[in-house]
């Protein structure tokens, strides 16, 4: 299993780099997630558009468990934040501090 440190070094790599705009490009820049439940999130030029990022480049078989099937562009895919979010349990449901209060 890789350390954070050694994923870190990894997503700052050039050869991640080249094979990450690789799935970009031959996944259209689309979610596949959301292709697949029928939408569509496309995002052409995120630097002129915003600052943020709106798509990743997933690993299906994780990294941190997969080593070897870092570079392999087989084993990636296209995801909005949302979808990868979710893919891995990333949300944090913010309480609603107003929710037991008395309402006048």
């Amino acid at each position: 299993m890789l350390t954070k440190q050694e994923r870190v070094t990894f997503y700052k790599s050039n050869e991640w780099k080249v094979v990450r705009k690789l799935a970009l490009t031959r996944d259209n820049y689309e979610c596949q997630e959301c292709k697949r439940n029928g939408k569509v999130l496309i995002d052409q030029a995120p630097s002129l558009v915003t600052k943020r990022k709106r798509l990743d480049v997933d690993h299906v078989k994780d990294l941190e468990r997969y080593p070897e099937l870092g570079l392999e562009l087989n084993n990636l895919e296209t995801l909005c934040i949302k979808c990868h979010n979710q893919k891995h349990n990333r949300f944090i449901k913010k309480e609603n501090k107003w929710a037991t209060d008395e309402k006048w």
